[in-house]
């Protein structure tokens, strides 16, 4: 595991990688204002284990990639989709199975649309659809909305940031399960540590859209396979289904009282069905 940057047009992203670069590659796309840390090492680990190179990266203003002053991001969210490519062309892949959880759920289906070159397969984790879908869907829990809504702490309080995120955390995991604080802190505490700017995070809050494609989800012509938890206070397990009913051949894997996001408890299973999705190391008639 050694970090390196990729990037291009002065965006540095930092990146690591898991694995023989012999073997397939599955991208990891994290969430919004979360660095790769919350893909954690062990699953990266259990996926490259079983003969993937696992690629997980800092999006910008998270981590070590590059960061914009708080409040003024110079980017789109269509520059966080281009990013993932960056990410490949780094490591010289020309395409790749993605993974993305929660926002980098929509940022691989927008790859997917607009670059489906790129792409070889989907994995979309605690996420729903990328385009306007006229079906209504369940808003996330109001206890959801209220952290939402609420003021953070002040980012120059280390403790008080720590203790917010991992508040956070305990929000996302749904509340079904008994939740491990201690795992959290550490992961969130090293978050903190390393990021160029935590106040930057924000940023991804308030981004613009940017230019994406208009096509719809139908046309998304690679295997998809759909993850998702029955107690995510999010994105209601109503959102997983609709995206596998959209996606022509998409599969739906239901995690029972499992959260926003991947449990520990849930990675032999999650990791399971991912390395089953992508056994084929080619695109279909490729």
């Amino acid at each position: 595991m050694v970090e390196r940057m990729a990037g291009a047009d002065g965006v540095e992203l930092c990146t690591e990688s898991f694995g023989d670069p012999a073997d397939p590659a599955v991208l990891l796309v994290m969430g919004a204002g979360a660095s790769m840390l919350w893909w954690e090492e062990g699953f990266c680990r259990m996926l490259a284990g079983g003969g993937r190179l696992v690629i997980r990266y800092d999006h910008r203003d998270t981590g070590r990639s590059t960061s914009y002053p708080p409040g003024r991001p110079g980017y789109t969210g269509a520059d966080l989709v281009d990013d993932a490519a960056r990410v490949l062309d780094g490591y010289g892949i020309p395409a790749a199975h993605v993974a993305g959880v929660s926002a980098g759920g929509a940022l691989a289906q927008l790859l997917a649309l607009g670059a489906p070159d790129r792409v070889l397969s989907l994995v979309l984790i605690s996420t729903s659809s990328a385009v306007p879908d006229d079906r209504e869907l369940p808003a996330p829990t109001e206890e959801f909305m209220r952290f939402a809504s609420a003021d953070g702490p002040d980012p120059s309080d280390t403790e008080a940031v720590v203790a917010h995120q991992v508040a956070y955390a305990r929000l996302l995991a749904g509340g079904r399960r008994p939740f491990d604080e201690s795992a959290a802190r550490d992961l969130v505490r090293r978050e903190v540590e390393r990021a160029r700017d935590v106040a930057a995070a924000r940023n991804h809050d308030t981004l613009a859209e940017g230019e994406h494609p208009r096509t719809p989800l139908s046309s998304i012509a690679v295997p998809v396979l759909v993850v998702h938890g029955t107690a995510d206070p999010m994105f209601p397990l109503a959102h997983g289904e609709a995206l596998a009913e959209r996606i022509p051949g998409a599969r739906l894997l239901t995690l029972a009282d499992a959260g926003h996001g991947v449990d520990r408890a849930d990675w032999p299973a999650v990791v399971r069905a991912v390395l089953d999705h992508t056994a084929a190391g080619e695109r279909p008639g490729g």
